[in-house]
């Protein structure tokens, strides 16, 4: 059955929300509200990806992440996504309490792949990226093949399994939105269906893909039908309540 990890993002420039949650407050009262709207996890990120936003020092991070993740730890314990590639943040994390460790970057980062093979998380989201950072990929050719986006998360899984990582607690995620293109986005919603022996989370939320009508409702739910339907284990989104009325 596929479950909703609801987005919390304590950010001032993230392209829907920015701004509405850097409050510990405010980020404590959204993530219940997601939580009691039919949430399972919570992916909390303080760093935007959306292009053209402001890349951040691993401190620079914390420094949002600080206020709200010890209560968001000792809250909901085993329910906390961190999305980060700064593996000092995961590191500082780790002292507060276990995260399902969600890097956008693939784990390109040695030091990353190190952080993830010593805590050993009950869940290591591998996300595609075609290039080194969130802003590169914005800005290079946007890839066009969907066998390029398996064969990179396949190696990718192969040398985390290989070091000694259960295969059971890794998370495949095909990228969508970044350094692709929009048909590639499109076909990427049926991902599922090329690794059926790994659990999959398809990130479609709000993304330019979906067409100018993105904010609304009826796009979101008719990418996430698609996703359900090919067999995705999670569906990363920021309408949680919205989305309840196809995972209930």
């Amino acid at each position: 059955m596929t479950q909703l990890v609801g987005i919390l993002n304590v950010t001032p420039d993230s392209f829907s929300d920015g701004g509405e949650y850097l409050d510990p407050s405010a980020a404590l009262a959204h993530a219940e509200q997601l939580f009691n709207d039919g949430a399972t996890l919570i992916d909390v990120g303080a760093e935007s990806t959306r292009p053209g936003a402001q890349q951040l020092t691993g401190d620079q991070e914390w420094g949002r992440l600080e206020g709200v993740l010890p209560m968001l730890l000792q809250r909901y314990p085993g329910k906390i996504m961190l999305d980060s590639y700064h593996p000092q943040t995961v590191r500082r994390a780790f002292q507060l309490g276990a995260v399902i460790v969600n890097d956008v970057t693939c784990l390109t980062n040695p030091a990353m792949r190190k952080a993830v093979l010593e805590l050993q998380p009950t869940g290591v989201v591998i996300s595609h990226l075609p290039a080194t950072s969130p802003k590169i990929a914005h800005a290079q050719e946007p890839l066009d093949d969907i066998l390029k986006v398996h064969s990179d998360l396949m190696n990718r899984a192969k040398s985390l399994i290989d070091a000694g990582f259960d295969q059971d607690r890794i998370i495949l995620d095909p990228g969508i939105g970044f350094g692709k293109t929009r048909e590639l986005n499109r076909q990427l919603l049926r991902f599922p269906e090329l690794v059926p022996n790994f659990r999959t989370m398809i990130g479609h939320s709000r993304k330019r893909f979906l067409g100018d009508n993105r904010l609304e409702l009826e796009p979101n739910l008719e990418a996430a039908r698609i996703a359900i339907a090919a067999g995705a284990s999670y569906l990363r989104v920021h309408d949680v309540a919205g989305h309840s009325q196809l995972t209930a």
